[in-house]
């Protein structure tokens, strides 16, 4: 375990089984409609790959760049564009996937820029719903899982660009960014 992390919140094992199982539901409700999968970047980016390999049906992919955080540890609730999709989605049944809904600004922003696009769908898988966090009510389609109101990191997850590496999800020690907002 790494020295900034309190405790391990989610191991490699068992994000392992949970993507693998909506990776199974994915294969089954996008059978035959050939789906946009749009990565949000950066943190989504290690969650988004391993649960392609599992859909077994085509799927496309795209990214976004989309934040209201910034360095910091909060939202700012201002949402920012940083990079738009490269595919064309109207008529296409797009699949958005996040690593974590908090706040509920930026999935909110996103959905809503989408679907002014005309897609077919507009669905949104996200790794963790940290629930009591939000403030624009929004929900995943597809969750992994439902944690508490800790600052994680780990499996795409960072702090100011960092542990995004690490192969679990942990909780981030408060000696580490409680002084830095």
């Amino acid at each position: 375990m790494h020295q900034d992390v309190e405790r391990v919140l989610l191991s490699e094992e068992q994000l392992k089984k949970r993507v693998k199982e909506l990776g199974e539901v994915l294969t089954k409700d996008y059978a035959g409609k050939n789906p946009l999968a749009v990565g949000i970047l950066k943190g989504s980016v290690i969650f988004y790959a391993d649960l392609l390999r599992e859909i077994k049906e085509p799927v496309a992919m795209d990214f976004m760049s989309i934040s209201s955080y910034g360095a910091g540890a909060k939202s700012s609730g201002e949402v920012k564009l940083i990079k738009d999709l490269d595919s064309k989605i109207e008529g296409r049944h797009v699949l958005i996937i996040e690593d974590i809904i908090d706040s509920g600004y930026t999935l909110n922003y996103l959905k809503e820029l989408l679907r002014a696009r005309k897609p077919a769908s507009v669905k949104i898988c996200a790794l963790l719903d940290k629930y009591e966090r939000r403030v624009v009510p929004i929900d995943a389609d597809y969750t992994g899982f439902k944690i508490e109101d800790e600052f994680v990191i780990g499996y795409g997850l960072d702090y100011a660009g960092r542990f995004r590496n690490l192969p679990y999800i942990g909780i981030l020690k408060r000696s580490v960014y409680e002084n830095n907002d």
